[in-house]
């Protein structure tokens, strides 16, 4: 049977189009219709304008741009270093070697991408020649330059005062002078008297005005960078939100350290932050001092853990040859590489220099803790 309907108004047409239908077959739903083969086709919507980036278009809706929202979620200018700034001396402890040298420009490299502008030399607390140069020496040799371009700086200066102040007062422009020479970075990631001794005594004997920074560590980037070395030697799970396993995951973490009992607790703050990502224990121990990694091991042993790790949280050069192979045989385990130039640390030595200087940077923050 072939009941006819209407479809009425279709918009762009103007035309009223009819269309006829048939009851549905047997074995169909009921109720169902089917077009007939003889109904007209209906001719396609007709669109009117579209609407443009500067407003709609017959009454259209447009979304628009939303304007950048002011506050604290507004990406930060970026801060660049003071024309005349200090130059940022790396003080790179360790036996000068061409490993050593290139881990030091790949850190300064990454602190110039956090500073723009930066002076950044190196200087090693055991160098002696062109190709590994001394402490002493680099912070000599910023010295002369700093004095020279802060006496051509100083005449430009009272040559300005002296045109635009008739009565000769003293321009109020603050003087490169009293700006110290260099600022001593030293590239460890804790506290160690004996290698902070050395770098002190060649700022001193330099005569060269340098201030001298604190180490990099505890902070909780560093944990970061010894979880990352952890997760790259396949003894840890690179993101625990994803849920995959590491057949060689340890289940208990030897923090290593250097330089004494110190920086045994200042590694046991980062070796904190490391358990709350790794949700495994974790202890310092000092490299330096006999008896302390397999001690520790035998402590994390008796806890529980099986499947023990040595994680340096060192950057590298301090580190004598061969001292971490053994230690990682003397707690049977194996071991993950040090920090290196991983981009943590070239952020915090960024950091050192623009605290010292009282640089308004923004402050490293660590990676959420998951």
């Amino acid at each position: 049977m072939t009941i006819p309907y209407r479809i009425a108004n279709i918009p762009g047409d103007g035309a009223t189009e009819s269309v006829t239908a048939t009851r549905g077959r047997k074995g169909d739903r009921p109720g169902l219709l089917r077009p007939a083969r003889t109904a007209k086709p209906v001719k396609a919507l007709a669109c009117g304008a579209m609407s443009t980036p500067t407003g709609p278009a017959n009454g259209l809706p447009v979304r628009m741009p939303r304007p950048r929202q002011p506050g604290r979620h507004r990406r930060p200018e970026p801060v660049v270093a003071p024309e005349g700034a200090p130059a940022l001396v790396l003080a790179v402890p360790g036996v000068p070697s061409g490993t050593s040298r290139n881990l030091a420009e790949e850190v300064l490299s990454i602190a110039r991408s956090e500073l723009p502008g930066l002076d950044a030399r190196i200087g090693f607390v055991d160098g002696d020649d062109e190709e590994f140069p001394a402490l002493q020496s680099t912070l000599a040799q910023a010295a002369a330059e700093h004095t020279a371009r802060a006496a051509a700086l100083d005449a430009q200066a009272a040559a300005d005062a002296e045109g635009e102040n008739e009565d000769g007062a003293e321009s109020s422009r603050p003087r490169l002078q009293d700006a110290p020479a260099a600022v001593v970075v030293p590239l460890l990631a804790g506290p160690d008297s004996a290698q902070m001794r050395r770098i002190r005594q060649a700022v001193l004997a330099g005569g060269s005005g340098a201030e001298l920074t604190d180490v990099l560590g505890p902070h909780p980037l560093l944990a970061e960078g010894v979880h990352v070395r952890l997760s790259e030697a396949g003894l840890a799970r690179a993101d625990r939100a994803r849920l995959f396993t590491v057949a060689t995951a340890a289940d208990g973490i030897i923090l290593a350290t250097m330089g004494g009992e110190e920086a045994v607790q200042a590694a046991g703050i980062t070796g904190m932050l490391l358990a709350a990502r790794l949700a495994v224990p974790v202890l310092a121990a000092g490299l330096d001092e006999d008896g302390s990694v397999s001690r520790v091991a035998e402590q994390l042993r008796e806890a529980g853990s099986r499947q023990l790790a040595l994680a340096p949280c060192l950057v590298g050069p301090e580190i004598p040859d061969g001292l971490l192979d053994s230690a990682a045989k003397e707690a049977d385990c194996p071991t993950a590489e040090p920090l290196g130039s991983y981009t943590a640390v070239g952020k915090l030595v960024a950091s050192a220099y623009a605290v010292k200087l009282g640089i308004a940077q923004r402050s490293p923050q660590g990676a959420p803790v998951r």
